[in-house]
């Protein structure tokens, strides 16, 4: 990638980035049992459960959470880099820690990804970029917590 298309992608990068929030604010309600309501600052609604009867389990969003802050800047970046994406998804492993406290130590993603002028180096880049700056979620994590990213581009 030239420096020029640094600098643009760089640039293009207030779009999303540029609306987040400097304090967010959220409820958890709890509703009965071992199950609570969390709501965003949005107003969008999850449901977390101990027993993953009614809801999540809360390292379970956390997972999700992970795969969709890497997903929404590799997307943004990818299609920025001139590709068309025609199918993505996560899939996503997390490993836990055995006893108390079950942190996460290690997260194994595999990005399924398929479209028009798709290719390794512009996958590497994104990933990169997500992984040493942008990705809010995964710097809110433990230093230690290994995560791994592999990709496969598919047929489009």
């Amino acid at each position: 990638m030239s420096s020029e298309e640094k600098m643009e992608l760089e640039e293009n990068l207030e779009g999303y980035k540029g609306k987040i929030r400097p304090v967010n604010t959220a409820s958890l309600t709890w509703d009965k049992d071992l199950i609570f309501l969390g709501r965003t600052p949005r107003g969008f609604e999850l449901d977390f459960d101990a027993e993953a009867q009614w809801g999540c389990i809360p390292t379970e969003s956390l997972l999700l959470s992970v795969a969709g802050c890497l997903a929404i800047d590799v997307v943004s970046f990818v299609t920025k880099m001139k590709a068309k994406i025609t199918k993505f998804k996560v899939d996503i492993a997390g490993e836990r820690n055995p006893t108390p406290p079950q942190y996460y130590t290690k997260i194994d993603m595999v990005l399924h990804i398929a479209g028009e002028n798709i290719t390794p180096k512009k996958l590497d880049r994104a990933i990169s970029l997500s992984q040493e700056k942008y990705c809010s979620v995964y710097h809110s994590l433990r230093k230690d917590l290994q995560v791994n990213v592999n990709y496969e581009i598919e047929e489009a």
